[in-house]
């Protein structure tokens, strides 16, 4: 098997990467790593971070949340099962611990395991009736102001129907994967990840009415058009990328018609990643 191998550049990551690539090659296995990646293990890479979910059958991504998030960015269509082990603080999607990664691969690499399916969305950016940019996202989708500006007023639409003209600091558009990044630090509900939902979650609405909303994935789209002249406002993905909107620009968002794919720890559910990282009970 070929196996990708997707590091963030910072320690313990250097020595894990070593050690790794060492078992797995002596394990008969091809390892592919990017060129970051590959200095943190004292070898060369010619391959661009893009390139490696197209040469794997298997990617092993080592660091948190955030780490995970961009790698699954690329993955997109291509759905190489990620393996996540958790190098950061948090973690609340890379639930494999450092402790546990040689157990749990090597019943990876024996057919021993079960994927999670997360759904992702896209977001595509028109500017005067033109696509200008297009998106995948694992979190979320966040339309919000500048550092200065004022209030900002966001025209949104669920598919052909009028839903309302948000005027806030900003819109979340999140996954049920995101339901406990931004969203839930903006007051939105937790969401199971398995359930075929989009979460529509204002920042600070300027009216106490307009709450957080959970509508179906399958109603196909939500589209919002900023309506506030002369101010900064920003698209964000995944809290990421950034890309600077311009007043009338429409941002239209859906479920992606892929799936990402993670590798369940064996060692722990959902309900108590939950309860450690949100210390319920304590």
């Amino acid at each position: 098997m070929k196996i990708g191998i997707v590091a963030k550049p910072r320690k313990p990551a250097d020595e894990v990467v070593k050690s790794l690539v060492d078992w797995l090659t002596e394990r008969g296995h091809q390892v592919a790593l990017d060129e970051d990646t590959a200095v943190l293990a004292g070898l060369e890479s010619t391959y661009k971070k893009s390139e490696i979910p197209g040469l794997t059958e298997l990617m092993v991504v080592l660091g948190g949340d955030g780490t995970l998030l961009s790698v699954a960015r690329l993955v997109g269509e291509k759905e190489v099962p990620l393996l996540a082990v958790n190098l950061g603080a948090l973690g609340f999607i890379t639930e494999v611990t450092l402790d546990e990664i040689y157990p749990v691969l090597e019943k990876v690499l024996d057919g021993d395991y079960i994927l999670d399916e997360r759904s992702m969305l896209e977001a595509h950016v028109h500017r005067q009736g033109e696509r200008i940019a297009k998106y995948r996202v694992l979190n979320d989708v966040v339309i919000h102001k500048g550092t200065l500006a004022r209030i900002i007023e966001l025209e949104t639409f669920i598919d052909d129907y009028y839903l309302t003209t948000y005027r806030a600091d900003g819109l979340i558009i999140s996954t049920p994967t995101g339901s406990t990044a931004y969203s839930l630090a903006a007051g939105g509900p937790i969401i199971h990840p398995s359930l075929p939902a989009v979460i529509l979650n204002p920042i600070c609405p300027f009216t106490l009415g307009q709450r957080p909303l959970v509508i179906p994935d399958t109603l196909g789209r939500v589209t919002v058009t900023l309506l506030t002249e002369n101010e900064d406002v920003f698209l964000t993905l995944d809290g990421q990328v950034g890309f600077a909107l311009r007043v009338r620009d429409t941002v239209e968002i859906k479920k992606a018609p892929y799936t990402i794919k993670l590798i369940k720890s064996p060692y722990r559910n959902y309900f108590e990643v939950l309860r450690t990282k949100l210390k319920w009970g304590k």
